[in-house]
């Protein structure tokens, strides 16, 4: 069965390599992207994603605080951040934003394999 993702990230280059590299894996398939956290709130509305992938510096809303309206509009599906800054991000700030998984865009591979644990598990 095929699990859907969203894509958050203000670069499109960066949406569109994740996007690329999400989509070679079986059984993933981005439904939608959105360049900042208030785009991702209005397209996870009907979209109705299995994961979001977050980017954590945005214009207007950054990652954390997406996640966090996401979970007070009761949203339940995991999310990660996916972010250069990975390093800069708080575990505890993570936890409270409903955050799964917080990765660095440089290893793509512990992308895959969050991606691939959550989906499983929901």
């Amino acid at each position: 069965m095929t699990k859907s993702i969203l894509l958050v990230d203000d670069s499109e280059l960066i949406r569109l390599a994740t996007r690329h590299f999400l989509e070679s894996q079986p059984g993933f398939k981005v439904c939608g992207e959105a360049v900042d956290g208030i785009d991702a709130l209005e397209k996870a509305s009907h979209l109705n994603p299995d994961l979001v992938i977050l980017d954590i510096a945005m214009p207007r809303i950054n990652g954390l605080q997406t996640a966090r309206e996401l979970r007070a509009r009761m949203y339940r599906m995991p999310f990660i951040l996916f972010t250069g800054y990975a390093d800069a991000v708080q575990p505890e700030d993570a936890v409270a934003a409903g955050i799964s998984a917080v990765i660095s865009k440089s290893n793509p591979a512990a992308l895959q394999s969050q991606v691939k644990s959550l989906l499983a598990a929901g």
